[in-house]
């Protein structure tokens, strides 16, 4: 009987062994391509935006490590929009950071630079995406800093943005929410705030936290509305293509369909790179909805910020400083997405194309592109995770991607193989050092 338990267990080690080592090689790779470092600051740093001491002031805030893009733009573009405030991206220090997906933005002010233009005095509201390095040394800095401003501005956490907040001991005794994949383990950490689930957000007078990613939009208008005013809010969604949702929404849970992430980064060993050209005037949420599907997403590609020329600098709609990658035409990508204007003469390489198309939601639009380029099974899993509400996305696409689910049943093979082998040789050996000693 122990035997057989025993060789049960090495046959089950045999085959899984392969397998779960190429996934989880390859799926710590592909999610180590979302915060990869910036490119080096311009030699000579542009100006920062003009001050209006007229206009209310909003900032969004960045770790040096980077953050997470539609957490960060979308809110960005939203206050923007509203044509009521001075918007700024600050951090610690005034160098570019990493957006996930690749794309390097240069803060607006640094903490200190902020803090002399308002001469001490707090933003009115202050938007804190979801970090990379929450709860860890390097983010203290934001801690700190939003520490100084809680109780004195409307506090807007976007996402994971709750974990800064938290690690602070500033969500202590109250109510909040954050992304559906990390609730829980928020609820072990941090005991002491009271997590919510099953909303998009929650309002606790000086503090609106956000559940996952797109329910950072919702949070905005809301705090647009309370700020503004109901029309300067219908007003920022209207800019944003979105359609506000109401507050309840699915608790959602993992699924045996979210498989489609193991499949994607543990077995997609070839990714397609994708080109998103950057020029000037290029909208924020655009951006956001390319870089977060086919750059974080998806788990099956990888994205590549471009520009026209070297060294190239480029301002977004509302005046954000981006620093692309890499050029058109001299860098290598087997797609070429234009989020603004007219497709570039490109001299050698896939032609450009124009998406999302003008007045549509951006991410209904990629997710419809990531369904038909990838599969179904992976723009739902990407709605999921954007908690972007799917009930009437009608997506077109292929189905499981039964190429991939070969590739680790084929690999288990291998490992079976490879045991049988050994037993084989193990076996013959002993056979002979038996014919020996006879």
């Amino acid at each position: 009987m122990i035997r057989t338990a025993a060789r049960f267990v090495m046959v089950l080690i045999a085959v899984l062994a392969l397998p779960a080592a190429v996934a989880g090689l390859d799926t710590k790779a592909a999610f180590g391509s979302w915060y990869t470092p910036a490119v080096p600051a311009p030699a000579v740093l542009p100006a920062p935006p003009v001050h209006d001491p007229a206009k209310r002031t909003a900032v969004v805030v960045a770790s040096m490590q980077g953050a997470t893009v539609p957490d960060a733009l979308a809110p960005y573009e939203a206050l923007a929009a509203t044509g009521a405030f001075n918007v700024y991206l600050v951090a610690p220090e005034r160098r570019p950071v990493p957006l996930t997906g690749g794309l390097d933005v240069l803060p607006d002010l640094d903490f200190a630079e902020l803090d002399l233009r308002l001469a001490g005095a707090a933003p009115d509201v202050v938007v804190m995406p979801a970090v990379p390095d929450s709860g860890t040394p390097s983010s203290r800095p934001l801690e700190e800093w939003a520490a100084k401003q809680m109780g004195r501005t409307l506090m807007v956490s976007v996402c994971n943005g709750a974990g800064v907040l938290a690690s602070a001991g500033l969500l202590d005794g109250r109510p909040a929410t954050a992304h559906w994949t990390r609730i829980d383990a928020y609820d072990k950490t941090y005991p002491a705030v009271d997590w919510q689930r099953g909303v998009r957000w929650v309002d606790d007078g000086d503090l609106i936290s956000t559940a996952g990613v797109l329910s950072g939009v919702d949070g905005t208008l809301h705090a647009i509305d309370r700020v503004l005013g109901p029309a300067a809010a219908a007003q920022a969604a209207t800019a944003l293509d979105w359609t506000p949702r109401p507050v309840a929404q699915e608790q959602h849970t993992w699924r045996p369909s979210d498989a489609i992430v193991v499949l994607n980064a543990g077995y997609r060993w070839d990714p397609p790179r994708i080109g998103v050209l950057l020029s000037d005037g290029v909208g924020e949420t655009e951006l956001a909805a390319i870089f977060d599907t086919y750059g974080s997403q998806v788990l099956a590609t990888r994205t590549i910020a471009l520009g026209t020329e070297p060294g190239q600098i480029v301002r977004s709609r509302h005046g954000l400083v981006f620093l692309p990658r890499g050029t058109v035409g001299s860098t290598q990508v087997d797609r070429l997405l234009v989020p603004f204007g007219p497709g570039p003469a490109v001299p050698a390489g896939p032609a450009p194309e124009l998406v999302p198309a003008p007045g549509t939601d951006p991410f209904d639009a990629m997710l419809r592109d990531v369904a038909t380029q990838v599969d179904v099974p992976t723009a739902r899993w990407v709605a999921r995770a954007l908690e972007y509400p799917d009930a009437d996305l009608q997506l077109d696409g292929p189905g499981w991607p039964v190429g991939l689910i070969v590739r680790p049943i084929l690999l288990a093979g291998v490992g079976l193989g490879l045991l049988v082998a050994v037993v084989t040789v193990r076996r013959s050996r002993a056979q002979q050092r038996a014919k020996v000693s006879a």
